[in-house]
């Protein structure tokens, strides 16, 4: 964070509750006001004009509690407040209508801790690398296996909730899903009259992990016996608040402004902030994703995990896309990905750089990957040509190398910033 401290005047850091915003903020300032606190949200609603008053660098946190905050912030920049002397935080997007914040605010996007972060194994293939188009030799070993990435999909990379073992990680995930429900929810001006339904909408998302699976399918998903549908504008309302509350981070269809690759589609790819959570709303664990057996999910349906095991697949895929997302953003680079419309062609992840030149990424649930695997990355580079900088395949494998045909297959414990 120090380089956007340097390059800019006050800093925000948006994301999910407990991905550790709070922690990383408090260590950089001589003053918090903690706007989830009644009393301090009172005194501040009581006399706005104490935030510029107060010690700097000063950490103003929840800040969407008192939208009127943000701007207080703004008016100080452009009064003189130094570089860094204000950092914001916050759980959900105010949509309060604020001012964007342009020059004076940066955001950043908090997630929960990648694999690097989680110090599984020592990152050896650089993302950073992978974008300058020099196609390094790849290299490096891993211990990690699929148990292991098994675990880390359910461990959760949310600080507090990874701590924890066995049942208690269980209970904080199930704590946190109900925050979700019985608090965070209301605090967005919609009432939940029926919770029960609201899991299920959460859960049917879940189910929806790494697919542009229709808003029609997840509603129908999520409403399976109930007489009557909600309304397109209902949907459309459960998703924009999931979305604001950052619990849902879906993956933007990729739309080169040069489009020589046909007609692509427009729909995003469903991702949960952390597949942790999604996980657990279906409430498979270790076994059920490993052993071929037969779990119920929540929304009361039994799923069959065995052969090619899909979800574990679809999980996987989540937990390699926070990654990525992660190490992209560091860098100053874009992911999407690209699906073409006839459904014929697809890449999992599309990172691209400034000047619309692109890495692209398949994640595939194999230790062995085959021509077919690598199929839709040969195509792309055809169509591309010297616009593709690299190539890649994200695996569960043990080691780094490049293929014949010059994609790279990269472990998944092995990717790093």
């Amino acid at each position: 964070m120090n380089a956007e401290r340097e390059a800019s005047i006050a800093i925000a850091l948006d994301g999910p509750k407990a991905v550790g915003k709070t922690a990383t903020a408090r260590r950089r300032v001589r003053e918090v006001l903690a706007l989830d606190d009644p009393a301090q949200l009172r005194i501040l609603a009581a006399d706005p004009s104490r935030l510029a008053e107060l010690p700097r660098p000063l950490l103003l946190d929840e800040w969407q509690r008192f939208p009127p905050s943000w701007d207080i912030v703004r008016r100080a920049v452009d009064h003189g407040a130094s570089a860094g002397d204000f950092l914001i935080t916050g759980s959900a997007a105010s949509d309060a209508p604020v001012h964007s914040g342009a020059g004076r605010i940066v955001r950043l996007r908090m997630r929960p801790m990648s694999l690097t972060e989680r110090g599984i194994s020592s990152a050896r293939v650089s993302l950073r690398a992978l974008l300058d188009g020099r196609r390094p030799r790849l290299g490096g070993r891993t211990r990690v296996g699929l148990e292991d990435y098994v675990d880390e999909v359910l461990a959760s990379g949310f600080p507090a909730i990874r701590r924890a073992r066995g049942r208690a990680r269980t209970l904080q995930l199930d704590a946190y899903i109900d925050r979700i429900v019985d608090r965070d929810f209301p605090e967005q001006g919609r009432a939940v009259r029926r919770p029960h339904v609201l899991r299920r909408w959460l859960a049917a998302y879940a189910a929806a992990t790494a697919t542009s699976t229709s808003l029609e399918k997840v509603r129908d998903a999520a409403t399976a016996g109930e007489a009557e549908k909600p309304s397109r504008a209902t949907v459309l309302d459960y998703r924009e608040i999931l979305e604001r509350l950052w619990i849902l981070d879906p993956i933007p269809a990729w739309q080169p402004s040069r489009n020589r690759l046909g007609v692509l589609r427009v729909a995003p790819t469903m991702h949960l902030a952390d597949p942790a959570i999604g996980a657990r709303l279906l409430g498979v664990d270790a076994p059920a994703l490993l052993g071929g057996v037969r779990a119920e999910d929540a929304l009361g349906t039994e799923v069959s995990i065995g052969g090619d095991r899909p979800l574990l697949g679809q999980l996987f895929e989540s937990l390699v896309a926070l990654d990525v997302r992660v190490y992209a953003q560091a860098v100053d680079a874009r992911v999407g990905h690209l699906r073409a419309k006839s459904g014929a062609r697809e890449v999992d992840l599309i990172v691209s750089r400034a000047d619309e030149r692109v890495l692209a990424i398949e994640v595939k649930l194999t230790a062995d990957p085959s021509d077919d695997d690598a199929e839709h990355l040969n195509w792309l580079q055809e169509q591309m040509g010297d616009r593709l900088l690299d190539a890649v395949i994200v695996t569960t494998g043990r080691e780094a190398y490049r293929r014949p045909d010059g994609v790279g297959v990269v472990p998944a414990a092995l990717l790093g910033p």
